[in-house]
């Protein structure tokens, strides 16, 4: 009976340092976005604090920031389109966005509909967003292994894939105006294609 009680002591404390520990990393992704920008420092600094507060690290949203942060610098870079994805999470964050790390639903995107084959070979691939298969780099090295091009949105892409990870007010976000130039260019009669991480991957 004491052992149940001590468990349940121990419990509760852990919950109210977790508890804690959320609402620093809230006030800190807040004050970083803050500016409207991040720099390298202040990207390093977050993966060493979630790093040193690995007790939180099993909530859902709090291992896809951590996941994202890791990702972004594992080259030891992150440029400019990452800064922008990492400053939208942590707005999401800051405002306690719960829905931050969920898979997109493809109903709020402009996705071919019906989805269309992909061929790789010969094929130019632009890619946007957060991705489950892995950063931007890695889904491009995937396609250009299988013979396809990579490089940014321009009227020759054959392909836009959009990251899984987003939230649903993709329109104001850091890649939201490559997938409104997709789609004005499509409805001009380019063929492009515009589609979901998930319709993608069954094609490598």
């Amino acid at each position: 009976m004491i052992e149940m009680e001590d468990r349940l002591l121990n419990q509760l404390g852990g919950d109210r340092i977790a508890a804690r520990q959320i609402d620093e990393l809230i006030g800190l992704a807040r004050g970083l976005a803050a500016d409207g920008d991040l720099n390298q420092a202040e990207v390093e600094f977050l993966q060493k604090w979630l790093a040193a507060n690995e007790a939180i690290s099993h909530q859902p949203l709090i291992r896809t920031l951590y996941q994202r942060i890791n990702d972004v610098l594992a080259d030891g870079v992150v440029d400019d389109e990452e800064k922008a994805v990492l400053l939208e999470t942590l707005n999401s964050f800051s405002r306690r966005d719960f829905e931050l790390g969920e898979v997109l639903k493809p109903s709020t995107l402009p996705l071919c509909d019906p989805a269309p084959a992909l061929g790789l070979d010969g094929w130019a691939y632009c890619f946007t967003g957060t991705f489950l298969y892995g950063q931007r780099r890695d889904c491009e090295r995937a396609v250009l292994e299988r013979g396809g091009t990579c490089g940014g949105l321009t009227q020759k892409t054959s392909v836009l894939v959009i990251g899984a990870y987003a939230t649903d007010s993709w329109k104001h976000s850091s890649f939201g105006t490559k997938i409104v130039k997709a789609s004005a260019w499509r409805e001009e009669g380019l063929p492009i294609s515009i589609v979901s991480e998930q319709h993608w991957t069954p094609h490598l």
